[in-house]
This record gives structure tokens, sequence and C-alpha cells, in this order.
């Protein structure tokens, strides 16, 4: 089945959901406690779950439980060493709670159980949103042309602006960051946060940190930002492949700099032309004819969201974005290193981590000119 235009995205099906698989070895949930604490959430409820597991994610570890009468996700942390403030499933279940009145594309929350006795840690569990998911690659038998393609890139940008137009007090969110200062407090936490995840494998980014604290810029704005976001936190309507019905993964959700936002967004923009080592760490699909390029989203983003910003400073917040990932990265390879996850696709994370380093200095290097 081929979508070639707007006209035939109709024929979408639901071949191309995103679906969970098998449930990875080690990382097995308490299906009968689960399930009777769930009945207790959702009166009705009938019989026992089919459970299966994402394999998308590299943090929270998510389920699908498909009752004959009920479609959830459950989300809890991984196990072993976890980062400070990490992993907060409480949090991201009350941040979607409070989100969802005024941002409609958050998914509906059922409950939060903070009784770790049920399945091995804390968890919350949402009603699944039925959709497509882009991950590395459009699903297999999705296809959209060029045009079709920049509008689903435009769209799923509009989004993120919409999100920071957020009214944060109108929402309740007034306590869910820390004022002013955020740039400034990222680029001290994040640098803390990767020296203590470092392994004997991975470069020290001395020298990348030293350059971010020095440059270090004023918050823009304080809004509500997603701070993870991507095509594959992202729910598209089967109906049109261009329509954005959910964002998903809210877990580093906060009030922040927009730009470090976006900063944070392009870390994971590759294009089609870029080298093969930025091939191997591509996750969504900006490769696609009719994607905008990194230097056409911050166009497009900052003259629809009404943000101004010296585009010279723009260096900044790209380097920023992929230093984060470098840490994420890092602090995934750490649990894999020392054997508090048995997930194989962390193996290789360290060389991530190495890459990320050069992509940095490289970026600094043409910044000075």
């Amino acid at each position: 089945m081929s979508v070639v235009g707007e006209q035939n995205a109709t024929a979408a099906s639901s071949t191309v959901q995103d679906r969970g698989g098998r449930v990875r070895p080690g990382e097995e949930l308490n299906t009968p406690a689960v399930d009777a604490w769930l009945k207790q959430q959702v009166p009705g409820l009938q019989g026992t779950p089919e459970v299966t597991q994402f394999s998308g994610g590299a943090s929270n570890w998510t389920y699908r439980l498909q009752y004959p009468n009920g479609d959830y996700i459950l989300r809890r942390p991984p196990a072993g060493t976890k980062a400070k403030g990490a992993h907060d499933m409480g949090r991201e279940f009350r941040v979607q709670s409070a989100l969802k009145p005024v941002y409609p594309v958050v998914p509906t929350m059922i409950g939060h159980c903070a009784d770790e006795a049920i399945t091995g840690s804390e968890f919350y569990v949402m009603e699944r949103i039925a959709g497509i998911i882009p991950r590395k690659n459009m699903p297999k038998g999705l296809a959209l042309d060029a045009a079709t393609t920049r509008k689903l890139c435009m769209n799923v940008l509009d989004k993120l602006i919409e999100l920071h137009g957020v009214d944060a007090h109108a929402a309740g969110l007034d306590s869910l960051g820390k004022g002013s200062g955020y740039c400034r407090r990222q680029i001290e936490g994040w640098s803390e946060r990767y020296t203590k995840a470092r392994t004997w494998n991975v470069p020290s980014y001395r020298y990348v940190m030293a350059w971010l604290k020095e440059r270090t810029p004023d918050d823009v704005a304080n809004v509500v930002i997603h701070n993870d976001w991507r095509f594959d936190n992202v729910v598209l309507a089967e109906t049109d492949p261009t329509r954005v019905i959910g964002v998903l993964d809210w877990e580093m959700a906060t009030l922040g700099d927009p730009l470090m936002d976006l900063g944070n967004a392009l870390a994971y923009w590759v294009h089609a032309d870029d080298n093969t080592l930025l091939q191997t760490t591509r996750r969504q699909p900006t490769h696609l004819p009719g994607m905008l390029r990194r230097e056409e989203v911050v166009e497009y983003y900052l003259d629809k969201s009404g943000f101004k910003l010296d585009r010279q400073k723009w260096a900044f917040y790209e380097v920023y974005g992929l230093f984060r990932l470098a840490v994420i990265v890092q602090q995934i390879y750490y649990r894999y290193h020392h054997k508090q996850t048995r997930n194989p696709a962390f193996k290789n994370f360290w060389i991530m981590s190495n890459y990320l380093d050069w992509r940095c200095k490289g970026l600094i290097k043409r910044a000075r000119g």
C-alpha cells in the first residue's frame, strides 16, 4: 500500500500501526498483579491482557496491555542504577494529567501506582493511542511523496510550537520548573551527569563542556518544553499520516527555554546526505525527500514561534543538543556496561559517545570561523 500524496492518505490501514513485540527476557511483568490493579482503576475491564513490549525506547520500559474491551500502555523504569531525578513515573503521570485539558494530543492517563511490590517498581498506565509511529523508517507499506512528507514535517514542528505556547500557569504547571537560569542549570547538570556515567572507553568531553559553559546565554523564555521531541514520540492518524494525534514520552518535560528544546530535537535530525557515521545514529525518517533540513527547521520554528535569536548564536543550542544526547547515550551504556540491563541494542552505544564528541567539536570549530 502506498500513499503518494495527500489525496491518497486515507488508504492507510491498520497494518502500519505501531505494535509491541515479545517481552525481553528479564523484563517480564507480574501480569496477574498488574491485571488486578488495573481492574480496580477501570471498572468493567474484562479478561486477561495480552502483554507485549515496545522496543523503540532506550530508557523506560513500555508495554502494551491488550484486553478484549480495552487497550492500554504501561510504563515503568528500567532495572539498575538510575540518575537522580530520572525515571520518575509519578511526575510523568502528573505532567500529562495537567497538560491533557490544554494540549489534547497528550494520552489519557488511567492511574499511577507507587507500590513497587506489584511489578518491582512504580509504574503508570494510560490509554493507548492507536495510530502510526514513525521510527527510523516509515512503516512498511506506507510511502509518502515529497510534498506530503514536507507537510508531515511541518505539522510535527507546529505541535512543538503549539506546546511552547501553552499557558503553564493556566495548566497548573507553575511548579514544574525552577524559574530563570534554565540554560545555565542544564549545562551544569548534564556535565555532572556525563562525568558520573563515564566509562573507560569514551572521551572526557571536557573541551565541549567548557565551551558550553563559557557561552551559556540567558533564557529567551520560560515555557513548557518536552525535552525529547522526536518523530518516534508522536502518533500519526491512520487516515491521514500527516496529522499528529498523539505526543508520547513526557519523562523529561519541564518549564524551560524553548530554543534548548529545539536544539535537543535537532540532535536527532539526520539528512540523507549526512556522513555514514551520522547515518548510523538515525532513528527517525528525517532522511526522506521533502523533510526540512536542520537549518530550515530553525528558520521555520523562529518564524512561526516569534522567538528571536541572533543566528550566530545558534551553534550553542545545536552543540548543547548533541552533548545532551551524548550524556543520555552514555547513561544508557553505563547500565549495559555494568550489566544492569541485558538489552543488546545498547552494546555499542560507547561508539556513539565517541562520535558525538567529534561532531560537537566540529560544530564548535565552524562556529569560531
